[in-house]
């Protein structure tokens, strides 16, 4: 495992120890707790001299790679462990593809243009708010992986929203922390506009699934179109905390033209068509299991509620609205509703 102490890592790494699997993790140790059980190389990615001691203390099974996000770092770990393991699997995104969040989108839909040994500066967000750079990195990482392993020893998974315990990014946190107050909720959008979370325990159980199956390829892993909706996830989060929430719709138009941001202020609230659009279907054929979205969301609050802090993440510090924000808001949709 490259990384294996985060969110993704982390939920791999359990999985992979609950099956009996002998896990090697190798990381700097700065950001997160090593999981008991793991066999521990400390080292830096961007070291050749660390990858080389990493390298020689295989072979393995396969690497995951979980932990990388530019193209050439990526292309360096790929060289040093090509020969000492049968797979990489390569941890990507849904934000590399080019039409992502705008259109519906599957595996062979385009990607962003990125080359394969492009620096930490290479590209840029743009100002609509996609592409973004760590979309066009990370389709520069997965031509790394493909420049250097052979078509048939490399998987490429590419999940989209991921939610679960010990989330980092604090999507779902957020919303459960912010219901659990009570009170008027704004709630973001059109309640039955269908969202495709996937729990991070699915991602690692289809990665573990792939890698033991011997698969390669390439998958999008995201919950099925059109089983869950936005007011699923805010009811379910109400049921979990058993909070006394009033969920107050208000309509996209009055938030976009209120300024408020789109996939951090409101944290999943985002209006364009194609945001939960991405097909699954080829993973599911393979086996992708995804439990219930209520499930994702009990587990999370149980975890938060046993005091669970996940590792690190500096965007959690973008997610979710200013309270007085909110309820400003709320008093304007409020007034423009009863006139």
């Amino acid at each position: 495992m490259l990384g294996g102490t985060r969110f993704v890592g982390r939920a791999v790494v359990d999985l992979a120890l609950a099956r009996g699997h002998a896990v090697t993790t190798f990381n700097r140790g700065r950001a997160g707790v090593d999981m008991a059980g793991v066999a521990v190389v400390r080292g830096d990615r961007e070291d050749p001299g660390d990858l080389e001691r990493l390298a020689a203390g295989g072979p393995w099974d396969a690497v995951v790679d979980c932990s990388g996000y530019v193209p050439a770092v990526v292309a360096a770990a790929a060289r040093a462990l090509v020969g000492r393991a049968e797979r990489y699997v390569f941890v990507s995104t849904v934000s590399v593809y080019a039409g992502w969040p705008v259109e519906p989108l599957t595996e062979t839909s385009p990607l962003l243009a990125c080359p394969a040994d492009a620096g930490a500066d290479y590209g840029a967000d743009d100002p609509s708010g996609s592409p973004t750079q760590y979309g066009i990195q990370k389709a520069g990482c997965e031509r790394a992986v493909h420049l250097v392993w052979p078509t048939d020893a490399a998987l490429i998974v590419r999940p989209g929203v991921i939610l679960g315990p010990h989330e980092s990014v604090g999507r779902l946190p957020w919303w459960l922390s912010r219901i659990a107050v009570g009170g008027r909720v704004l709630a973001p959008g059109d309640p039955s506009r269908v969202i495709q979370p996937i729990d991070v325990r699915d991602v690692a159980g289809f990665v573990l699934d792939a890698v033991e199956a011997g698969r390669a390829g390439v998958f999008n892993l995201t919950a099925p179109v059109g089983r869950d909706t936005f007011s699923d996830l805010l009811s379910w989060c109400a049921a979990a905390t058993g909070a006394a929430a009033e969920l107050v719709w208000v309509d996209d138009e009055f938030l976009v033209a209120a300024g408020v941001r789109q996939w951090t202020e409101l944290p999943l609230w985002r209006t364009a068509p194609g945001a939960w659009a991405v097909s699954s279907r080829r993973a599911l054929a393979a086996g992708l299991v995804c439990r219930p979205l209520a499930d994702t969301v009990g587990d999370t609050w149980a975890w938060l509620q046993a005091g669970g802090v996940a590792a690190p993440d500096e965007q959690a510090a973008f997610h979710g609205i200013d309270p007085l924000r909110e309820q400003q808001l709320l008093d304007l949709w409020a007034a423009r509703s009863s006139s």
